[in-house]
């Protein structure tokens, strides 16, 4: 189960599971779910599609339950919660009403999501599960006050949940992309923009990351290559961070 997958950096982990043999459920908000999902299906694929607002808490619990359903029923190996919205204003200013759905959206469904897939997993003793984490995981960002909460607090829980699980077969762990080329991102890619040259001179890689850069990160978390790795938060962020 992949959230967040009809576009960007989930389309691509996505694509990369199912180009590894894996049977995926994809979850987004609209009705290019059911597209995305039939031009997979078009490829080869074993995709399933399911629609769904995760800003709303009886919607997480729909979205998990039809998931679970569509892959037979019963059974859930991996669970990729690639989701999230984001909005900005200077902290002063920031309306209450878009905290609180950048927190659902970004946390607390997220949270759900794990509970679900992991009362699932430790009836067998095995599941991976990955959750994204962010660079405001590690440092604050600007005009993002509930999106960097919401980010440090989805590090804090991937660690508190392998705590829980990894001594009974679940993997969680987390993938922190660095400044990706995506929708979220339209207001930094403007090329004019200082802020665009300031971020990509920092980058030692010297580009914007893509949803085919979270491809192997994925892969490695969901296979039994990471079964003795618990609680990471693994950046792909082309050593922005480092630098």
């Amino acid at each position: 189960m992949v959230t967040g997958s009809t576009r960007g950096l989930g389309y691509g982990m996505a694509e990369g599971l199912m180009e590894a043999g894996a049977e995926v459920v994809i979850v987004g908000t609209s009705d290019r779910v059911f597209t995305v999902a039939d031009d997979f299906k078009d490829r080869g694929f074993a995709c399933h599609a399911v629609k769904g607002n995760l800003a709303v808490r009886d919607e997480v619990y729909r979205v998990f339950r039809e998931s679970v359903a569509a892959l037979g029923g019963g059974d859930l190996d991996i669970l990729v919660t690639s989701h999230g919205i984001q909005r900005r204003h200077s902290a002063e200013e920031f309306p209450m009403e878009e905290w609180d759905e950048v927190l659902n959206v970004n946390l607390n469904s997220v949270f759900i999501l794990c509970q679900e897939a992991g009362k699932i997993m430790l009836k067998k003793g095995y599941g991976k599960i990955v959750t994204i984490a962010s660079m405001s995981s590690f440092f604050g960002g600007q005009t993002v006050p509930a999106y960097a909460a919401a980010k440090g607090g989805i590090a804090q829980l991937t660690k508190e949940l392998s705590n829980d699980w990894i001594g009974r077969g679940i993997n969680v762990n987390s993938i922190a992309p660095g400044y990706m080329a995506t929708e979220m991102n339209d207001a930094l890619l403007d090329k004019n923009n200082p802020r665009y040259l300031q971020i990509t001179e920092r980058i030692p890689a010297h580009r914007w990351g893509t949803g085919d850069d979270m491809k192997g990160p994925c892969l490695f978390l969901c296979s039994h290559a990471s079964d003795y790795l618990g609680g990471a938060i693994i950046p792909v962020d082309g050593g922005y961070l480092v630098k």
